[in-house]
């Protein structure tokens, strides 16, 4: 489990984001724990690893090497 989290803001029409959000409750899921089901799965899809890179990170210890 990742042990940071960010934001994704997305745009979607009322009437869908009341059919998804009914549609999750029946499934006892929130939202979020669909969507990111749903970005696990295509990233698998994809053949892409579920802890891709974080860049900001490698700088910030190439940074600190360097002192």
């Amino acid at each position: 489990m990742e042990l940071k989290t960010a934001r994704l803001t997305i745009l979607i029409d009322p009437a869908k984001k009341l059919a998804f959000e009914t549609l999750c409750r029946t499934q006892d899921m929130t939202p979020s724990q669909v969507v990111r089901r749903l970005i696990r799965d295509y990233m698998d899809q994809q053949d892409l690893p579920a802890a891709v890179p974080k860049p900001a990170l490698a700088r910030k210890s190439g940074s600190a090497r360097k002192r």
